[in-house]
């Protein structure tokens, strides 16, 4: 059997995997009405959320240590970024999903790349457009009909990036374990069932995690979905700066790394099974 793709890059890996990231980009740019479409869901979810939360602070002003105007534009950040993190799944999943169907999974592992790093760049891509196609609407209307709060400094919009490119990457650590069952299920969408509600509820996209009552709050703070929408939008909204800005973006950054590390052993273990199962 020839040598499976799990080691470090090799020379020009990463002019590939730059190229493969711009494909993901294109690809899913051609899908204008599907784009057109979730932007116009994420606006109006956007105004109902925030509606509902309006009336909220109104009476509980202070809930969660934001006031009302923070907690709209949390609201409006968490829909722009829902797609981009990809809370729901999706992405390379589908992809993989289907190949696992296939059977072309098995084809994917003696290509001379590296298998996981070829998702996470494809993951990056999609990431990036959907930032700036399904982020760019709900954030937009935010600021015409509710005033949101935007920062002006140029370096908390840089450390927002940062902090929204490590959650994608925590993100695809998650999602990429998830698809990874399929190399024993077969089928991971039932798995992929379970941590949609998980995700939903501890990255902070229905509630802010801030507002989670004793042990609850303290679970979900150190649990990896906090780095998916929580920290990126206190980062936004500038109630992290100084020390507790470093400290969420190495959270992100620790979480992050422990997901890829664990993505790498269970894909050798993977790759065992396929070697035993088909000799």
């Amino acid at each position: 059997m020839s040598e499976l793709q799990l080691g470090p890059p090799r020379a020009g890996a990463l002019a590939v995997h730059r190229a493969v990231a711009a494909g993901a980009f294109r690809r899913y740019a051609t899908y204008r009405a599907a784009t057109a479409a979730g932007a116009f869901t994420n606006t109006v979810f956007g105004f109902i959320l925030a509606y509902t939360f309006l009336a909220l602070w109104r009476a509980r002003p202070g809930l969660g240590g934001y006031d009302a105007n923070q907690a709209v534009t949390y609201i409006w950040i968490s829909q722009a970024l829902l797609v981009t993190v990809a809370v729901w799944g999706g992405g390379f999943q589908d992809d993989v999903q289907e190949r696992f169907r296939s059977g072309d999974i098995a084809v994917d592992l003696y290509r001379p790349v590296d298998f996981q790093a070829w998702w996470l760049a494809t993951d990056l891509g999609r990431a990036a457009f959907h930032l700036l196609a399904r982020g760019a609407v709900p954030t937009l209307a935010g600021v015409l009909v509710f005033h949101i709060r935007l920062p002006r400094s140029p370096l908390v919009w840089a450390a927002f990036l940062l902090s929204v490119l490590l959650a994608v990457v925590v993100s695809f650590g998650l999602r990429f374990l998830v698809s990874l069952t399929g190399f024993w299920l077969h089928d991971s969408e039932g798995i992929r069932a379970v941590t949609l509600v998980v995700a939903m509820f501890f990255s902070g996209m229905l509630l802010p995690i801030t507002l989670f009552p004793g042990l609850l709050g303290r679970l979900a703070a150190v649990l990896p979905w906090a780095a998916l929408i929580q920290i990126p939008t206190d980062v936004l909204l500038e109630r992290r700066t100084g020390t507790a800005l470093a400290t969420g973006l190495a959270f992100q950054l620790v979480w992050a790394a422990v997901l890829f590390a664990a993505g790498r052993a269970m894909l050798a273990l993977a790759v065992r099974k396929v070697v035993v199962q088909g000799g």
